[in-house]
Order: structure tokens, then C-alpha cells, then sequence
């Protein structure tokens, strides 16, 4: 679950202030007895997960339950994400916990790397009714060395509970008018990790502004660094089968990383040497197809709820609909079981290593040497023009007929998808030109992924009807959902000439001429 904390360093002799002169009458401040704990902090050699804001950590003088846990980190600082488990054997990590650290060790070896004890003094903020509003953990941390004392801080973190956002605020005022001093987001053992000196940097190298005057190299460089943090990020929660905060799920952003990574590759080929481009796409591919799976049928479920909740002269049966979802959920779980094991075969425990290698140092080409100012333009026109034009297995975007397959659009959808992923990597060089062009593929392309998940699901439905013929209500609830998909398959090519049209206006294609 998502942990969130405030820290502030403070001196030894620092006198805590009275907490309860933060909230409202009848606050007060109830003071725990001082815990002694002592964590052991694990890590790989070169210390990769500290470097990637991970921790893996056993610990002992507190909850059993909570004996080992991992910290992964979020895209907002201060907030890791925390899961805990009890000790199974001494001295051995849950494997459930080593599962999620396997995109970030690479297959390296754990060993301790730093050891803590910490004496602890919680102090509650509660109110009236005794409800604990917050926490204020005062620590005193020794870093232990053997037995000998290597490093020794003291810190307070502060973390809500059941009170408003406002009293973090006013318990931070009280914190540094008596001394303490607000600090950047550091967790204790990288502070003990980093007091003889810095940590290297992280593996994946965070995203970087790109300089009007960045080479073409750069520009592909921070795409596929972009790329390959999307699927490192998600891949612990993808194994937890979690849901991200606002209804996403890891799967479906593990899928976007891996398939934005295989078309920036394929668009940016002239930067980038094939030979390595064609090892790792081949790799990616095969990554894809296995988070595929999942994937659809995490769309198809969603997209039951969404058409059978259409309002229609005669409701639908709502015993079928939930058949229909059972079927979809076992289907679901294969489908998850299967990704299961091919996040830990042996072929995807070595993908982690060749994405790192991909995102510090791509096999450039000599003309990736070149500025991207200069480059990009004719790079990005390439597949802007057999989205435009056609070719191939697919028809020029404008020449979507209502009689054509539904391959077709799929494969114009396709297409619309990799233009609109050039002209993002190419946004921060270009400007906004490629902002207006990738702004309004998106519209376009949004059309075309409902027109995909209407004639999919429509399919389906008959599908799981066709695997139960005696009965009948399930018969004419799928029939009633095809004709559903299909009138929303025929107003997407109603829709798409209008959005299309958009697109080819002179403002947003100017600059590829």
C-alpha cells in the first residue's frame, strides 16, 4: 500500500515541541515506551536497489507480520509503495518480496549492506475520542559496523493517519521553529549507505531536458530510457496483480512501455544499429504477446460493464451479463497464470539486463551524431506518411470506408500509434509543431481504439454463446451485445473523417513537408 512520510534531521539534543498545540481544542499527545529495532537493509554489491529507491528489509522488534518488507518507489516523492510479510525461515526473504525486486537485482546476488538500530519514540496526535490523527516517530539511529558504531543520526518522521492534510502543516511549523530542518526524501539506510559517500547513479538514468541544440542521439536516447522506466516501474505490481491509483492497471502500462519501446526502435532506426535494435525488439515482441493476453481481457471485461450498462427499450438479462463476466474471469486468471510464468522464465529474468544496457548506452549509428533539429523532422515524416498515405497492409487514414474490414482500421490504428509516438520523442526539439501533430493523432487514434474494442468484445460475446448453445437467454443477451458493439464499430467510422480531417489541417503537418 502507498506510505507516505515527512522527514526532518535534527540534533541530538533537539527538544521535541508540544504536537498537540497543532490541532484543534481537546488535541493532545499520547507518548508510546522507546522500541529498540534493528533492520537489516539488502542489496545487491553495487547497491542497484538503493540506486532505484527500492528497499529490502528485515527487521526485528516490531510487528512479526511486518518482519520483511520491500519499499518500492512512486512517482511522487516521499510516497513508496510498502508490502510486508512475516519471517518464514531465518535469514531467508519471502519469495514472494524477492519476486519484486527481479527487474530491479537483475539477477544479482543479496547480501546485507547496511545494518540499523534504531530507538524509536512514537508520539500520537489524537483527538478527543482518542482517534489518532497523526504520527511523529522520533529516531535515533545508530549504523552499525560489526559491533562497532560506524555513523549515528537523529530524525523525525512524521506521517498522517486520520487528520486532515492541513495538520501535517501545522505540525511542520512547530517541527522547524524548534530546530529540526525539513529534508529531501533520503530513507534511513541509504542516509547510513551514502555517509562515507554518494551512491552511484540509478541504472536507468531519470529523464533528462533536452537542449535545442541535443543531437539526434539524445533524442532517441531519452525515449528509450522513457520506455524501459515504464516497464521496470510496473513490474513488481504486475506480479501483485494490483490496481494503480486512478483504476489503471500494471499490465496494460507494462504492454504500453514494451510496445512504445518496439516502435521507437522501429522509427528511430536510422539512429540506432539494427543488428541490436532487431535482438532486442524480437525480445520485446515475445514480452508483449505475453502481457497481451491479460491484457484484452482486462479491456473485454471493462468493456461488458460499459455496453451492457447501455440504456435499451428491454434491460438486459442481468444473469447472462454476469455468466458472460465469469467466463471472462476465468479466462482472466489463465491468462494471469500464464503471465505469471513468463515473468519468471529465464528468458524474461535476462530482459532486465539488455533494457538497462538499452537506456545507458543504445547502440548509436554515426548519424545519431547529428543535431536533432536537423534530423528529426524527415525521421518523424517517415511513419507520419504511411499513416497518411497507406501502404501495405493498410489504407491511407483518409480512405477509411464503412465497407472495409475491420483488420483494416486496426492496422490504421497501428500505424496512428507510431506516428503519434514520433512526434512525442520529437516534441522537445521540435516544439510545438509536434505537440499540436501527436495532440491530434491522439484523436484520431482514440477513435480507432473504440472502433478495436467494439468489433473485439463484439466477437467475444458470440464467442462464449457459441460455447453454451442449449442455453438460450445467453444466446440473445450476446446477440443484444454484438448489436450494440456494431453500432458503436459503425458510429467510430462515422466519427473517424471529421477527426481525420483535423489532423491534415496545416497547422500541425507544416513542418513535415
Amino acid at each position: 500500500m502507498p506510505e507516505e512520510d515527512h522527514r526532518y534531521l535534527v540534533a541530538e539534543e533537539f527538544t521535541m515541541p508540544d504536537l498537540g498545540a497543532a490541532g484543534k481544542g481537546g488535541t493532545r499527545v499520547a507518548v508510546r515506551p522507546p522500541v529498540t529495532l534493528k533492520a537489516t537493509y539488502y542489496d545487491t554489491a553495487d547497491r542497484l536497489l538503493a540506486r532505484a529507491g527500492v528497499s529490502l528489509r528485515h527487521r526485528k522488534g516490531e510487528s512479526a507480520a511486518k518482519a520483511w518488507t520491500v519499499h518500492l518507489p512512486s512517482s511522487v516523492a516521499g510516497v513508496r509503495h510498502e508490502h510486508s510479510r512475516p519471517a518464514t525461515r531465518p535469514g531467508v526473504v519471502p519469495p514472494v518480496l524477492l519476486d519484486l525486486v527481479t527487474a530491479y537485482r537483475r539477477g544479482a546476488d543479496l547480501a546485507p549492506a547496511a545494518v540499523l538500530r534504531t530507538v524509536r519514540t512514537v508520539h500520537d496526535v489524537v483527538n478527543r475520542d482518542g482517534t489518532v490523527l497523526a504520527e511523529v516517530a522520533d529516531d535515533v539511529v545508530t549504523v552499525l559496523d560489526g559491533r562497532k558504531v560506524a555513523h549515528r543520526f537523529r530524525e523525525i518522521t512524521l506521517e498522517l493517519r486520520a487528520g486532515p492534510p492541513r495538520l501535517l502543516d501545522r505540525l511542520e511549523d512547530l517541527l522547524l521553529t524548534a530546530g529540526a530542518t525539513a529534508s529531501d526524501f533520503v530513507p534511513e539506510h541509504v542516509r547510513a549507505l551514502t555517509a562515507d559517500g554518494p551512491l552511484a547513479d540509478p541504472a536507468v538514468p531519470p529523464p533528462a531536458p533536452l537542449r535545442r541544440k541535443a543531437r539526434a542521439g539524445d533524442v532517441v536516447t531519452e525515449a528509450i530510457r522513457r520506455d524501459v522506466a515504464r516497464i521496470v516501474r510496473h513490474d513488481p505490481f504486475a506480479r501483485l496483480r494490483e490496481t494503480l491509483p486512478g483504476g489503471d492497471t500494471p499490465v496494460h502500462q507494462m504492454r504500453v512501455g514494451t510496445r512504445r519501446l518496439r516502435s521507437d526502435l522501429q522509427t528511430f532506426q536510422a539512429l540506432l544499429v539494427p543488428s541490436w535494435t532487431a535482438t532486442l525488439r524480437a525480445e520485446l515482441s515475445w514480452l508483449a504477446d505475453a502481457l497481451g493476453g491479460a491484457r484484452d481481457i482486462e479491456v473485454l471485461r471493462a468493456r461488458l460493464r460499459q455496453t451492457a450498462a447501455l440504456v435499451g427499450l428491454v434491460p438486459l438479462d442481468a444473469a447472462a451479463v454476469e455468466r458472460i463476466d465469469a467466463e471472462l474471469a476465468a479466462r482472466h486468471e489463465d491468462a494471469l497464470t500464464a503471465l505469471d510464468e513468463a515473468l519468471h522464465a529465464p528468458r524474461y529474468v535476462a530482459l532486465p539486463d539488455s533494457l538497462v544496457e538499452a537506456a545507458r548506452a543504445p547502440h548509436l549509428s554515426p548519424l545519431a551524431s547529428a543535431r536533432a533539429v536537423e534530423v528529426l523532422p524527415g525521421i518523424v515524416r517517415r511513419p507520419w506518411r504511411r499513416l497518411a498515405y497507406g501502404g501495405g497492409a493498410a489504407p491511407a487514414a483518409g480512405g477509411l470506408t464503412l465497407d472495409l474490414p475491420d483488420d483494416e482500421a486496426h492496422e490504421v490504428r497501428k500505424r496512428a500509434k507510431r506516428a503519434r509516438y514520433a512526434a512525442d520523442a520529437a516534441a522537445p526539439i521540435v516544439g510545438a509543431d509536434a505537440v499540436l501533430l501527436a495532440k491530434a493523432i491522439a484523436k484520431a487514434q482514440n477513435v480507432l481504439g473504440e472502433h478495436q474494442d467494439a468489433a473485439i468484445a463484439a466477437d467475444a460475446w458470440l464467442d462464449i454463446a457459441k460455447s453454451d448453445p442449449d442455453d438460450h437467454t445467453l444466446a440473445v443477451t450476446a446477440g443484444r451485445l454484438f448489436e450494440r458493439e456494431r453500432a458503436a464499430v459503425t458510429r467510430s467510422r462515422n466519427t473517424f473523417p471529421a477527426v481525420w480531417a483535423a489532423v491534415m489541417e496545416e497547422k500541425n503537418i507544416a513542418w513535415l513537408k
